[in-house]
Order: C-alpha cells, then structure tokens, then sequence
C-alpha cells in the first residue's frame, strides 16, 4: 500500500474499530439474555456464568501470545486469522443446541480469536498513522471499545426480546464478512522476529495457571475444599512461569512476558487498578441484570434499558476524563472516579427490593459507571507511563490481559458474593419467620435451585405474606452484600490511587 492510502485513508481505522467493537460487544450483550438462554438450552445460571467467565479468560490467557505471535507472522496476517476464527466461533454460537456448543462457539473459538485480533488493532493502527492522525485514531479505537460496553446490554435486550440472543451472534459474523471482504484495504507488514522467538513453553504455563486459577474461583460456590487446591494449583502455576520467564531472559531468548517490566511501580499499581475496576464493572452488570430478570420479571429489553446507564455513564466519563488532566493530575482524577463509585455503590444497596422499579436504579447506576469511567480512562496512561518504547508492547499486553482477566474473574467473583449473600439472607429470613426450619437443609437447597434456574418471582408473591416477607429479606440482604463488596473493593481502588506517581506525565 502506498504511503498516500496509508496516511490519508480511514478505512483501516474503521476495520479495526469494527473488530474491536464486537470483541468488546461479546463480554457484555449476553448479561441480560441470561434467562432465555437458560431456557433455550436446558442449563442453569451457573453454567453460562461459566461460559461467560471462560470467553475473557481465554481471551486473556492467550493475550501475551497474540502480542507475540504478530512480530512474528505478521500484524495484518495474524488480525485476519483471528477474524476467521472469530467467524466460525460466532456461527457455532448462533446455531448451539446446547451448552457445550455454546461454550465451544463463544469461549473457546471466539476467545482465541480474540486474543489474536485484540493486539494487532492496535499495532496496526500505530503502524498506519503517524502524528495527530495516530492520536485520533487511537483515541476513535478506545472510544469503539467504551460504546461498544455501553450499547452491548440495549443490544442484547433488543436481539433478545423482539428476535432471539442467537442474532446477536449473527450480528457480529456480518461485523467479520465485511471486515474479510475489505481486508486488503490494510496495509502490509514485515514480521520483526521468527518463530524460533515463539515461547510455546511460557504460553502453555501461562495459561495453564490462568484458568486453574479462575476455575477454582468458580468453583468456590459447590465445593470449597476442592476449589481452593484448584486455586493453589493455579497459584503455582503461575509463580512456575515467571521463574520460567526469568530464566528464559537471562540466557538470552526472549521471554513471553519480561518480568523486569513488573519492577515499574506505576505498571504493577495501574494493572492492579484495571483488575479491579473490571471486576467491578463486569460483576455488577452481572448480578444486577440477574436480579432485574429475576425479581422485577423484566424482559432482556428492558434490562437492557436499565443497565444503559452505568455504561453510558462510564462512556460520557471516560471521554471526558483526558481533557481534565490539564487541570487535574491523573492519579486525583481516578481518586475522584473510586470515590464516585462508591457512592453509587452505597446508593444501589439500599435499593434492591421486591416492590422496586426499573427507574429507581438508574441514579446509583449512573453514578457508579461515571466513577468507573474516570479510572478507565486514565488507569492505562498512567501504568504505562514510565515503560521505555522498545518495551511498550509487552507492557500493553500486560495492561490489556489484566483488562480481559478482570472481566472474567468479575463475573466469578461477584457471582460467587452472591451466592453467599443469598445464603446469609436465606439464613436470616428462615430465623426470623421460621425458626423451626433454621437447620432444614432442604430449605436453603431449594432456594439455591431457584437462583439457579432464574425463577420467576411472581411465584413467590402469589404466596403468603410471611413467604413475601421473607424473599424481600433474602434479596435485600443477598444484593446489599454484594454492593458492600464492591464499594470496598473501589475503596481498595482509591488507596491505590494514591500510591501512583504521575510527576512525569505532560500536562498540556
């Protein structure tokens, strides 16, 4: 391609924006399509939590590898590998007839792709464009990624509702046939290393660790004992392959991941910060949309509806955010956004009950994804911001695979508070209206049951007032321990904040 196309043409851009867009689309629309698809295919709550767990981390377990492997086959080659992939998994998606189908499709198959596709978008974009063009670019190709979060709930509530979640699949393979017919309109470039650079070892540990880790975390909820060795296991896993790592650098080959890069303060605390705020962020869609569908019986639209806006709130905010680093350093500015999540927090626990609407939601909602939104935008600026440039690339994929990983661990962890929280709740409500069946262990299996398979509460208000009066008990407890949750970990956030160092970031 020559150098006019490659500096005056947005169609790359507009490719990769696309490809962005999905990928992001991918974590976020099926949260309030939960219900039917328990329906539709037979299964329970915990198992699509568990698919929805598995496509991040698998996206993220083999993000360090995408890194990797595009210096060696290529940025373009690699990013149109991955849409293929990307393709095929949508089009498994589309079609399950079960569970397991799905899990193929969506986490395994799309998660892959994801992990190739994700650090090419950007490689490709700052191998495209040079100067304010490469800042618009980048800027457009983050700016993708937030809407895509923001749309992705009203999204999936449309496909769902007036059609089936099965065309929000659909969708995404049209995203992928366009991007594949205009593939040539991506310029070409030359690979930096070979495949004898290619760490399969460190790859295989890495990930290995990764999904032990996250797989005991789901787990916690069914057997305690046995996911905690799981989560061991993974531990050790993961501390094998930074000593692999180490070792691989000094004799001189490069590492998958350079473990040098984790001696940056702002690197380790920003990454830590990311986690976090994804956790948070993904969690919460999570289990609110589950208590939409499941207490209010609202449909996937108008949980859609509902959910819009934390993440229009963290879109407005996040696009916000850089144009006051001018007046405020970053670290203050992500402080002001944790103690604004907080406050969101605190404000939505006090609202999930039985007799609630849709409309008194949207305030804590708002406020908690603005909050976020302010972290988002400035915790990557700011972890990178002491990494030399020949080391840019294995730090973004640093920063990126926390983003992915926190998405996944989101759905389990808060998941997992929730499942605690309904048990303390269930705990509570049977001491105070019938204490006779405090130690009936069948009383709180059965209420486990109903979690799982989303019931329908209009079942329980046409019950008793006692049996009323109880549920609004379970579910007030259930999700204000969750809220707590999260507002202590946006207080560990803003901590955080404080230990960052930005006297080095340029102020305009």
């Amino acid at each position: 391609m020559n150098e006019t196309i490659r500096e005056h043409s947005w169609i790359p851009l507009v490719l990769v924006a696309c490809a962005s867009f999905i990928i992001t689309l991918d974590s976020t629309f099926m949260n309030v399509s939960i219900s039917q698809v328990v329906a539709d295919l037979n299964t329970n709550v915990t198992t699509i939590q568990l698919i929805m767990s598995f496509y991040t981390l698998i996206t993220a377990a083999f993000m360090l590898f995408g890194a990797k492997l595009q210096d060696i086959v290529g940025k373009k080659k690699l990013f149109l590998i991955g849409a293929v992939l990307y393709g095929i998994g949508t089009s498994t998606a589309a079609v399950s007839q079960s569970d397991t189908m799905l899990f193929i499709g969506w986490a395994v198959i799309e998660g892959v792709a994801g992990a190739l596709m994700t650090p090419a978008t950007v490689s490709i974009i700052s191998g495209t464009y040079s100067g304010e063009k490469r800042t618009f670019a980048l800027a457009i190709e983050s700016v993708m990624v937030a809407l895509s979060a923001a749309i992705g709930p009203l999204f999936g509530g449309i496909m769902t509702t007036f059609l089936s979640w099965r065309y929000g699949f659909a969708c995404e393979l049209i995203v992928v046939v366009f991007i594949l017919v205009m593939h040539k309109k991506i310029p070409d470039f030359t690979p930096t290393e070979s495949k004898d650079d290619l760490d399969i070892t460190g790859t295989i540990i890495s990930f290995i660790g990764l999904v032990l880790f996250v797989l005991g975390i789901l787990m916690l909820s069914e057997d305690t004992i046995t996911s905690i060795v799981v989560i061991i296991l993974g531990i050790i896993a993961l501390t094998i392959f930074s000593s692999f790592e180490i070792r691989r650098k000094r004799k001189g080959k490069v590492p998958l991941l350079d473990m040098d890069l984790f001696k940056d303060k702002n690197l380790r605390i920003g990454s830590t910060i990311i986690l976090l705020s994804y956790i948070v962020m993904g969690g919460g869609l999570f289990v609110v949309s589950l208590f939409l569908q499941t207490v209010l019986n609202l449909n996937a639209f108008d949980t859609g509806l509902t959910t819009l806006p934390l993440t229009v709130g963290l879109l407005i905010f996040s696009v916000a955010a850089p144009s006051l680093t001018g007046k405020l350093s970053h670290k203050t500015i992500m402080a002001i956004g944790s103690v604004m999540a907080i406050i969101g927090c605190v404000i939505l626990g006090f609202q999930f009950k039985m007799d609630i609407t849709m409309l008194d939601l949207m305030p804590g909602m708002f406020i908690l994804g603005s909050g976020i939104g302010f972290i988002m935008a400035l915790s990557t600026d700011i972890a990178l911001i002491n990494i030399p440039d020949e080391s840019q690339n294995n730090a973004s994929g640093i920063t990126t695979t926390y983003q992915t990983l926190g998405e996944s661990m989101g759905t389990a962890i808060i998941g997992i508070i929730l499942v605690l929280g309904v048990i303390w709740g269930t705990v509570y409500a049977v001491d105070l209206y019938a204490p006779e069946h405090l130690y009936d262990e069948q009383v709180y299996q059965d209420v486990f049951d109903y979690f799982q398979k989303v019931g329908n509460i209009d079942e329980i208000k046409s019950e008793n007032s006692t049996v009323v009066n109880a549920a609004d008990i379970i579910i007030q407890e259930s999700m204000g321990f969750v809220m707590t949750i999260t507002a202590i970990i946006m207080a560990i956030v803003f901590a955080l904040t404080f230990r960052l160092d930005d006297n080095k970031i340029k102020r305009p």
